[in-house]
């Protein structure tokens, strides 16, 4: 329990990961509020042509900010063991997504199961990510 005190007051004193943190938090607040805002307006006003398109698109933007805030972070990251902890996690998401759409893909292929939007890869990256850094902190006790 001290260890995992130590580790949490000494990310909190790091401010690569503080501003990691505080970009994270507004990417993905901008991300919820223009996903429930869209999802309102088609559910309401069900637009159509162009408008709708770039209505569609507007809550993947706040992912692409928030994978460029990873990208900062592991610019601005100096301690070299945690820039490195994130990367071997970023590669075992990146495995686990390709993993699950592949195996998602055969099945849907063979067995005829439900197609999956594409926009759950990105989720599903990140709960690939979120388990692999237990296991890659134990790895390193």
């Amino acid at each position: 329990m001290k260890e995992r005190k130590l580790i949490m007051t000494s990310l909190q004193k790091n401010p690569a990961v503080r501003r990691y943190y505080s970009r994270f938090v507004s990417t993905m607040s901008a991300y919820l509020m223009l996903l429930l805002f869209v999802t309102w307006y088609f559910h309401r006003y069900h637009p159509h042509g162009l408008f709708a398109y770039i209505l569609a698109v507007l809550p993947s933007i706040p992912g692409l900010g928030f994978m460029v805030a990873v990208g900062l972070y592991l610019a601005e990251e100096i301690d070299e063991f945690q820039r490195n902890l994130m990367i071997q996690a970023l590669l075992w998401a990146l495995g686990g997504v390709l993993v699950f759409a592949w195996v998602w893909g055969s099945l849907e292929t063979y067995v005829h199961i439900r197609h999956i939007q594409y926009s759950y890869a990105f989720f599903v990256f990140w709960i690939c990510y979120g388990i692999s850094i237990p296991f890659l902190q134990r790895k390193y006790r």
